[in-house]
């Protein structure tokens, strides 16, 4: 707990993120035309553009294969989330929608506001060397300019009612936006045991900013086959490779 407090504490802010600047990260939208594969792929872009350097030279980078967490006595994650009008886009790397403001999580007494959510099938964070079918990355910023992102790893299973409502307003092309009269609220993504992993880490898209503070749900919730396909169909490939650990210590929720 008192670790978890001083990496809080510590300023950490090896991202000095401008509201905009990190609405263009969490959403791939970074100026150079990055991508998964071939010559745009992860392997390439720290010599993409000097911006992207960190994605090469960085320590502390996302994501990783979560193994050999040691368990700790980290504060609870306090969702205050709303609902949100529907506000879908393709960014060209993912679905995201973006989140009205007034939605926020709590961690150690510091507030993280809300700003979107988007996927990545398979999930990027792996455990024990597995990674999930999918995962929703909830971006989350603090008035400090701190990151958190709530990672919420997806099995398949059933059907998932709320990526359901979203999957039926989902741009299918690169810029195309979709805002549609219903409200959606993404607590209703979270699975009801809210155990988490806990490290430090980086943005897991260019530019790779690092700093960032990763809570990735222990338990996962279902989606539908699908639900599944309908997004690779779009995204064939929406996943950074694993990441060195380099020394660093993921920790266990109780």
């Amino acid at each position: 707990m008192q670790q978890f407090i001083r990496y809080l504490k510590s300023g950490l802010i090896l991202l000095s993120l401008s509201f905009s600047t990190l609405t263009l990260a969490g959403s791939g939208h970074t100026g150079a035309h990055w991508g998964y594969a071939d010559e745009t792929g992860p392997a390439h872009w720290g010599d993409m553009k000097s911006e992207f350097s960190t994605c090469k030279s960085g320590k502390h980078q996302s994501p990783i294969n979560i193994k050999a967490a040691h368990n700790a006595s980290l504060p609870a994650i306090r969702f205050s989330y709303k609902a949100t009008p529907l506000n879908v886009v393709n960014n060209g790397h993912t679905i995201q929608v973006n989140y009205a403001p007034g939605s926020h999580i709590t961690v150690a007494g510091k507030q993280y506001e809300l700003l979107q959510f988007h996927f990545h099938s398979p999930s990027e964070h792996e455990i024990n060397g597995k990674p999930a079918d999918m995962v929703a990355h909830l971006v989350h910023k603090a008035a400090d300019g701190q990151l958190a992102v709530v990672a919420v790893l997806i099995k398949k299973g059933a059907s998932n009612p709320l990526i359901e409502k979203i999957w039926k307003h989902m741009p299918n092309h690169k810029g195309e936006y979709s805002k549609a009269a219903i409200k959606i609220d993404v607590s209703d993504l979270l699975p009801a045991n809210k155990a988490y992993y806990h490290y430090s880490g980086s943005l897991t898209t260019p530019p790779c900013s690092e700093g960032v503070n990763w809570m990735v749900l222990k338990n996962k919730v279902d989606v539908s086959p699908a639900q599944v396909s309908a997004f690779t169909a779009i995204f064939s490939k929406s996943t950074r490779p694993v990441q060195p650990l380099n020394g660093r210590q993921i920790e266990l929720s109780h």
